[in-house]
C-alpha cells in the first residue's frame, strides 16, 4: 500500500528582501535592487507517513514546522525534492485562511468545499453537520469578516473534519479556541484515529502530542532531529532545549567577560 504522505529530499528556500532605510534622493538615484536573502526552511527532508498514523510535529519557532505542513498541503511548492500524497487533504493552517471575508459563513462552506474538490451536492449533504459542530447557527449567514478568531477557528475546523477527508493537517490552530471547543476538537480527532484517518499536526503543547500522536518528529533548522515514539522524542527535544540554553548562557558569559577585560584595559 502506498503511504499517505511521502517526502523525498525536500527542501524549501524562501527569498527574503530586507530593504534598508534610505533617503528619497538615494532611492531615486539608486539603480540597484536589493538582493534577496535566502531563508532555508526545510533541508533535504525525507519523511513517510503511513495511513492511519497520527503524527505530531514539535520544535521551536522557526524550525520549519509550518512550512512542512504547507508543503504537504500544496500551499508551498518545494524548492527541491518530491512530495506525494495519497488521499484527499483538509487543512487547518490558520483560523482565517481560505475564507473570503465578504462571503457569509454558509457561502464560505461551499467556497471551501469547492477548493477541496467537493461537488455542490456533497457540500449540501454535510453542511448541516458543519454548522452544528461549529456552533454558529446564529451567525452562519453573517459575513465572516465580522467573526472573531475563535469563530473562524470553529468554522475552519468544522469544515475540515465534517467533509470526511483522508488526511487532516492542523497547524497549532486549536490554541485559539476556548477550552470546551478544544476538548470537542480533540474528541473528533480521536474519532478520526479510530476511523483509520491520517493526522499530521504541529503543536507546542507536549501533552497534546503525548495524548493524541502515535508518532512524533522533532524539527530543528529544517531537519528532523528525532523521529519515533512520543515519549522518546519529547524527552530528546526537552534535553535539546536545555543544551541550547546552556550553550547560549556560556556564550553570553564569554562575551560579558571579554567586554569587562576590554574596559579594564
Amino acid at each position: 500500500m502506498r503511504p499517505a504522505i511521502s517526502l523525498t529530499n525536500v527542501s524549501k528556500v524562501f527569498d527574503i528582501v530586507r530593504e534598508k532605510q534610505i533617503s528619497l534622493k538615494a532611492a531615486v538615484l539608486s539603480f540597484r535592487r536589493p538582493q534577496p536573502q535566502k531563508l532555508v526552511a526545510l533541508q533535504k527532508l525525507d519523511l513517510v507517513v503511513n495511513h492511519g498514523e497520527a503524527l505530531a510535529v514539535i520544535g521551536r519557532n522557526g524550525s520549519g514546522k509550518s512550512t512542512l505542513l504547507g508543503v504537504i498541503g500544496r500551499i508551498y511548492k518545494p524548492t527541491t525534492g518530491k512530495v506525494e500524497v495519497d488521499g484527499r487533504i483538509a487543512t487547518l493552517l490558520d483560523p482565517g485562511a481560505g475564507f473570503h471575508p465578504d462571503l457569509t459563513g454558509r457561502e464560505n462552506i461551499f467556497f471551501n468545499g469547492a477548493i477541496m474538490g467537493l461537488t455542490t451536492a456533497q457540500v449540501r449533504n454535510c453542511i448541516d453537520d458543519v454548522i452544528e459542530f461549529a456552533e454558529l447557527n446564529n451567525f452562519i449567514d453573517a459575513p465572516v469578516k465580522t467573526y472573531s478568531s475563535g469563530m473562524l477557528l470553529r468554522l475552519g475546523f468544522s469544515i475540515a473534519v465534517q467533509t470526511n477527508p483522508d488526511i487532516l493537517l492542523i497547524d497549532e490552530a486549536l490554541a485559539v479556541g476556548d477550552a470546551a471547543f478544544q476538548e470537542k476538537c480533540y474528541e473528533r480527532i480521536d474519532s478520526f484515529k479510530r476511523m483509520g484517518k491520517t493526522i499530521v499536526f504541529v503543536t507546542h503543547d507536549l501533552e497534546a502530542a503525548r495524548s493524541v500522536a502515535s508518532r512524533v518528529i522533532w524539527l530543528d533548522k529544517g531537519k528532523v532531529c528525532a523521529d519515533g515514539e512520543p515519549e522518546t522524542v519529547i524527552a530528546a527535544y526537552l534535553a535539546g532545549i536545555l543544551d541550547q540554553e546552556h550553550t547560549a548562557r556560556e556564550k553570553q558569559g564569554f562575551h560579558v567577560a571579554r567586554d569587562n577585560e576590554n574596559s579594564a584595559e
